[in-house]
């Protein structure tokens, strides 16, 4: 099993840096018996310069607060601070690339009352690309996106992720590497823990806001489709169309930019190695990395 932390790791919790294995949560939480909790995926590269720096903080604590306006669950932090308080994390176990989870839970409560106070943590650890490196073999999953009108879809709130595992789990079991959920009108939403583009006829397509968390490395895959002159358009997207697109990519912090292989068995028909895909992938890292990119020409 992949261990998070050791016995040296320190994390900040409640405005104090302590060891992970010298902190305690009260088993009477609400976020622990009703998943009331919100947490943020951010990562941290070592940049061309040799400098530490977190990729696109402030978006990510932005949303952190969004998300709990969205749930009902008190925000009394400053962001700044916590901003400085993942580079002290970073900084007290020596890490130059990493993944941090800020995490923001209730105390005891076991009623369905919204909570009246919080405790926040920051934790990080070293982790490679969530799903890997090579293509992946996704199949469209029995489970549906959660929704909308159930639920607070664009809060990043951790109950929610139940979903996730259910949809991911039934992947793997039928020998899939990962799972494409469909929003409750059938048209495709995202992935367990990913957002998804397509390339068809030298444009770029994802799905509109509304069915799915529209994450941070979305908006950056369109900020790079800005800057690179790529045509990017948003709408309702049916599996059929999806089957015939040329390329497709999930996209997220912790996934990063991975393409894919095949939807239920059946292929793509532009390789990897020259698709639009490709192109965007290699700018995401530039992009983190802080490196000058230049686009090449694609191979045929």
């Amino acid at each position: 099993m992949y261990s998070y932390y050791n016995e040296n790791t320190i994390l900040y919790f409640d405005g104090a840096y302590q060891k992970a294995t010298e902190a305690k949560i009260d088993l009477y939480g609400q976020s622990l018996h009703y998943g009331y909790a919100v947490f943020e995926g951010i990562r941290a590269y070592k940049t061309a310069s040799g400098e530490v720096k977190i990729f696109k903080p402030k978006e990510h604590f932005d949303r952190f607060k969004r998300s709990c306006e969205l749930i009902h669950i008190p925000y009394k932090y400053n962001n700044d601070e916590l901003i400085a308080a993942c580079y002290k994390v970073l900084e007290l176990n020596n890490m130059e690339e990493a993944y941090i989870r800020p995490l923001i839970f209730c105390p005891p409560n076991m009623t369905l009352k919204a909570a009246t106070d919080t405790h926040v943590l920051i934790c990080a650890w070293e982790w490679g690309a969530y799903l890997g490196e090579k293509l992946l073999r996704v199949m469209v999953s029995s489970y549906q996106r959660p929704n909308p009108k159930a639920f607070k879809i664009e809060s990043k709130t951790a109950g929610l992720y139940v979903n996730s595992i259910l949809a991911s789990q039934e992947a793997k079991e039928k020998g899939y590497d990962e799972a494409l959920l469909l929003d409750i009108n059938g048209f495709v939403a995202e992935g367990p823990g990913s957002n998804l583009f397509y390339e068809k006829d030298g444009k770029i397509y994802t799905p509109a806001p509304g069915n799915i968390l529209p994450g941070i490395t979305r908006a950056t895959v369109i900020e790079i489709c800005g800057e690179l002159g790529i045509p990017l358009i948003e709408k309702q997207i049916t599996v059929e169309e999806l089957k015939q697109a040329e390329s497709v990519f999930y996209c997220g912090t912790a996934a990063e930019i991975v393409g894919w292989d095949s939807l239920d068995g059946q292929g793509f028909t532009k390789p990897w190695a020259s698709s639009l895909g490709k192109v965007i992938q290699q700018a995401y890292k530039a992009k983190v990395l802080e490196k000058e990119f230049k686009r090449e020409a694609i191979p045929a």
